[in-house]
């Protein structure tokens, strides 16, 4: 296992900051993009949720960051090592400063911390990533340890998603006070100049960052969920730079001579939740006999009923037909080249026959009725997806119907555990325990797990794995065990995984952009097309 990251190349990286700082100032002044999802909130510990971990990483910084292939690199942390067993020490970045001139120190980052797990109502908590910490020793201003009661490997990783906020401005903030634009005071290349939720922020440049001035004087950041207008604004000029490029124009916009595509293949898995958490004997919200009346079990509690669902999808008409090629079809979380991908899971076999025999061998020769709910404005083609879905379970039996509602509608009603079945998104860290903690692991407050496992699976064998995966130093034998659990949970049908999306954004041509696995659209990432 590597046990510390020394910032070998620093020198070099300033020096290429410089450079792009005095460029900077022949650069275009205003960068105005738009992106597809609504950013929720502005206060960094609300929510995981990419869009808003896309703006976090404009006005905060971690202490860990990552580079465009999701690999830890030094952010306000310059260098970190294990000091022993269960003992992590960090050292910070001298001489970086809050936008409001405040000195950054090792105070804000245990402070940052401790704010994690005490957020009110949040859809999404952080709790996660300081659950494992049992107490944090500042050894000096620039020095900090992590002590935790077990060995854990994974606390750099950890640390990657964690913005750092400002001990002593943030000291009784509230997540209202961060989304006032006012007090969205952190590290980061940008400053919040105005806030108007969920229409667009507008930034001005720290033009004393410790990375290096940013490219733009201003960014516009707006958020357009609608397909074709972020189409047509670019189109028009009016726009400079768009995320979540509609599938049905990426052709188009590739033949544009004034603009480019910027794509790689992503950590984004679209997937089905299930309704794990009523009984076998209960009644699931919205599922029904064939003539509306309650059916009195909860038939997606049985692993013949959730493979049958899962056999019935054409996954390969999803990602060629609606996706227009932009997706691969998924088995599982992560996609090859991550650590733990299960490189030997067999692809899901679109099987609708098997599926009619699997429905009645588990007790409903005839099927039930279902609702699918699905956001309509939060992932590409997020509602057509679930139509599709819808049709093809209807052919084997499950009639099912669509609700297709606004993001924050759905999020909050998911989060309540409203639905027997949704649609939804996961962005991973590429490595195993990031969704098997958040997605699939047995909700808990006390370890901070579950946090987005809307569906409520619990499987107390593989929390039990996933106790000792995260425990384990050897990183060959974490590997094994993160992929044990994951052949776990995909033979337990705990979600219905459809497909991971390929990234891309469009701009004009006189502009570059660093393409992201993580698919976090950031001014940060966007230069002049002169600039290398």
């Amino acid at each position: 296992m590597r046990t510390g990251i020394r910032a070998a190349g620093m020198a070099a990286a300033s020096a290429l900051a410089l450079t792009a700082g005095q460029a900077a100032a022949q650069a275009p002044t205003t960068l105005t993009m738009a992106v597809g999802a609504p950013v929720t909130s502005l206060d960094p510990h609300f929510h995981q949720l990419s869009p808003n971990n896309a703006v976090s990483d404009m006005i905060f910084d971690k202490l860990v960051d990552t580079d465009a292939q999701a690999r830890n690199i030094p952010g306000l942390a310059t260098e970190w090592r294990a000091v022993g067993p269960t003992t992590w020490e960090f050292k910070l970045r001298p001489g970086v400063r809050f936008h409001n001139g405040s000195e950054f120190t090792a105070e804000d980052v245990a402070f940052t911390l401790q704010r994690l797990p005490n957020v009110p109502n949040a859809p999404s908590s952080f709790a996660a990533f300081s659950r494992p910490i049992q107490r944090i020793e500042i050894v000096d201003p620039l020095t900090i340890r992590f002590h935790t009661a077990a060995p854990y490997p994974l606390l750099p990783l950890d640390m990657t998603n964690v913005r750092i906020i400002d001990a002593q401005t943030h000291a009784n903030v509230t997540t209202e006070g961060f989304n006032s634009g006012g007090l969205a005071i952190g590290t980061g290349p940008f400053r919040v100049v105005q806030h108007r939720s969920g229409d667009r922020i507008e930034f001005e440049r720290n033009a004393e960052y410790w990375g290096g001035a940013p490219h733009f004087q201003r960014v516009s950041y707006r958020m357009i969920t609608n397909d074709a207008a972020r189409t047509a604004g670019l189109l028009a000029g009016d726009l400079d730079f768009i995320d979540q490029v509609p599938t049905t124009d990426i052709a188009r916009l590739r033949n544009d001579p004034r603009l480019h595509l910027s794509e790689i293949v992503g950590l984004r898995l679209i997937f089905l939740g299930l309704d794990h958490l009523r009984a076998e004997n209960e009644n699931s919200p919205h599922i029904t006999d064939n003539d509306g009346r309650p059916l009195g079990r909860n038939p997606l509690r049985d692993v013949r009923v959730r493979r049958a669902l899962s056999m019935a999808i054409d996954r390969e008409a999803i990602t060629g037909r609606i996706m227009d090629g932009a997706a691969t079809p998924a088995n599982q979380f992560l996609p090859p080249g991550t650590f733990s991908h299960v490189a030997d899971l067999p692809p899901i076999r679109f099987d609708p026959d098997g599926a009619r025999r699997l429905l009645a061998e588990a007790g409903y020769p005839n099927g039930f009725r279902i609702q699918l709910n699905t956001p309509n404005d939060r992932y590409i083609n997020d509602a057509r997806i679930a139509q599709a879905v819808g049709a093809m379970w209807t052919r084997i039996g499950v009639r099912t119907s669509v609700e297709a509602q606004t993001w924050a509608v759905f999020v909050n009603r998911a989060g309540r555990q409203e639905y027997s079945a949704h649609l939804i998104g996961w962005g991973s860290n590429p490595d195993g325990s990031h969704p098997m903690r958040n997605i699939i692991a047995t909700a808990s407050a006390e370890r901070g797990w579950g946090a987005s496992n809307r569906g409520r699976y619990s499987n107390p064998r593989l929390d039990a794995l996933l106790v000792q995966a995260m425990a384990e130093l050897d990183e060959g034998r974490r590997e094994r065990l993160l992929v044990d659990i994951q052949r776990m949970a995909a033979e337990d049908v705990a979600v219905i995984p459809l497909h991971i999306q390929t990234n891309i954004w469009a701009m004009r041509r006189s502009l570059q952009h660093s393409a992201r696995v993580d698919e976090l659209t950031r001014a940060q990432d966007v230069r002049p097309a002169t600039m290398r």
